[in-house]
């Protein structure tokens, strides 16, 4: 079941700034956008009694951590066809660039806040991280249609994160439980018509390619071992918390990108010819984006946001976040 730890590190709703650190390791939530208008102010603490009385993560939690999930990009004869549908279908369901300069009432800042407080929200119920890939997708692509106010942002997070749950997992929490994790900042109805709301925008078309769907392709196109995978999956991430300058790359570039600095970062090998051959992606074809995450990467630690980091020192991912990033790039 959950630690009392893991449980007092969640938050109950994204924060747009920390004024200060709070003892016992709590945090603040500070400055909050409400439906309403105005702020509110609120120290964060999970109830252990009632993580333990929720049935919903009772259910998650039966599945063992060292339990692996079957790869459905694993077949030999499709392999080929999987990869080029993925192709066509991550330029039909790219968000538009610098779709945040439409947005009259949210900023950059504000998703980045979102991002980060959905990627605990993933690790307190365990979800799967295409499960967060996924809902990141919805968000940008949402907001790339709808202007929403900021009191509004977080619903859309949670509907988003909702929905690739719903998508994506074998036991997805019930809708109470995103209720829940908002601190009952929206009820269940507001977050039901929030759901309806992108699934129209989005016409239901949920199948969208991620970043760690390419990264799966390359790992069967080019073995390596668990720590470049771990470590590409953390670069991978890393891309989700800051909208600009990555919404003009696609996700196969940036899953290309990340797969080679990681490489470059544990083995000092480049990008491989056998993944030119089936990317058609050149060295220099994704030299742009690999700049850009080299930079991300060495500012990571000073990050406002941590929540990815953090999830990545963890031993399921070989503490990769702890690696020192590689000062420069032998390109």
């Amino acid at each position: 079941m959950h630690a009392e730890q893991g449980g007092r590190n969640v938050r109950t709703m994204f924060l747009k700034h920390v004024e200060k650190p709070v003892r016992l390791k709590l945090r603040l939530v500070t400055a909050l956008p409400q439906p309403g208008g105005g702020f509110c102010r609120a120290p964060v603490i999970v109830a252990l009694a009632f993580l333990l009385d929720s049935p919903s993560i009772m259910d998650i939690s039966i599945s063992s951590e060292a339990e692996e999930r079957p790869n459905v990009n694993n077949v030999p004869d499709y392999v080929s066809d999987i990869h080029t549908y993925l192709r066509e279908m991550e330029v039909k369901c790219k968000p538009k660039i610098g779709y945040m300069k439409k947005q009259p009432d949210i900023t950059n800042n504000m998703r980045a806040i979102l991002v980060d407080w959905l990627v605990e929200v993933g690790e307190e119920y365990k979800l799967q991280n295409e499960t967060l890939h996924l809902a990141v997708n919805y968000i940008d692509r949402f907001l790339s249609s709808m202007s929403v106010l900021r009191g509004k942002l977080q619903l859309v997070g949670t509907a988003a994160m909702l929905l690739a749950s719903k998508f994506e997992e074998i036991y997805p929490p019930e809708v109470a439980e995103f209720v829940y994790i908002t601190d009952d900042t929206y009820n269940k109805k507001q977050v039901l018509r929030m759901e309806h709301l992108i699934l129209k925008v989005l016409s239901f078309d949920l199948a969208a390619p991620t970043i760690n769907q390419f990264l799966t392709q390359y790992f069967l196109h080019q073995q390596t071992n668990a720590k470049v995978e771990s470590l590409s999956m953390y670069l991978g991430e890393l891309t989700l918390i800051d909208a600009d300058p990555y919404l003009k790359y696609l996700p196969s570039v940036i899953a290309a990108a990340a797969f080679h600095l990681a490489s470059y970062t544990i083995t000092g090998q480049t990008w491989p010819e056998s993944l030119c051959k089936v990317t058609g992606y050149t060295l220099e074809h994704i030299k742009p984006c690999l700049m850009d995450l080299h930079e991300t990467y060495l500012k990571a630690a000073q990050h406002t946001q941590q929540s990815i980091r953090e999830k990545y020192k963890s031993t399921k991912y070989h503490a990769v976040s702890l690696i020192d990033p590689p000062e420069t790039l032998d390109l």
